[in-house]
């Protein structure tokens, strides 16, 4: 059998670094305020970086002004058709063109894309293991 010993007496004008009740004022206060905190970053975060568009217009502009290979696919399409995989259709969507032509591609794309696709792929991972991710 188990003798469960009694905690040390405090001396006198000795406090304990965490109260003992743990329905005490204080400890509840200060965990609705991490609480509120948290949601309120989470809240912030999700809003201004997954739904304000000017952090996808300007990527857009960047990709528009520096990219001469989206510039020539509505003019000149049988230039991308080269440049893919033999026995392959040339694809529809632009990123799509973008990453088959990757070595074509000028080094402000490289990273362009190279964040984006990081960011989808850590963003993929990480949600399903459970792991935050906003």
């Amino acid at each position: 059998m188990e003798v469960l010993r009694s905690p040390r007496k405090l001396r006198p004008g000795e406090q304990r670094m965490w109260p003992r009740d743990p329905s005490q004022k204080e400890v509840l206060t200060f965990a609705v305020r991490c609480r509120l905190l948290t949601l309120t970053l989470q809240v912030l975060t999700r809003l201004l970086g997954s739904s304000t568009p000017v952090v996808y217009w300007f990527p857009a502009y960047l990709l528009q002004n520096q990219e001469p290979l989206l510039r020539s696919v509505d003019t000149v399409p049988e230039k991308l058709a080269e440049n893919s995989p033999p026995g392959q259709k040339t694809p529809r969507n632009c990123i799509m063109k973008l990453l088959y032509n990757w070595k074509a591609c000028s080094p402000v794309t490289r990273c362009i894309l190279g964040y984006f696709l990081t960011y989808w792929l850590l963003g993929l991972l990480l949600h399903c293991n459970f792991l935050p991710w906003t």
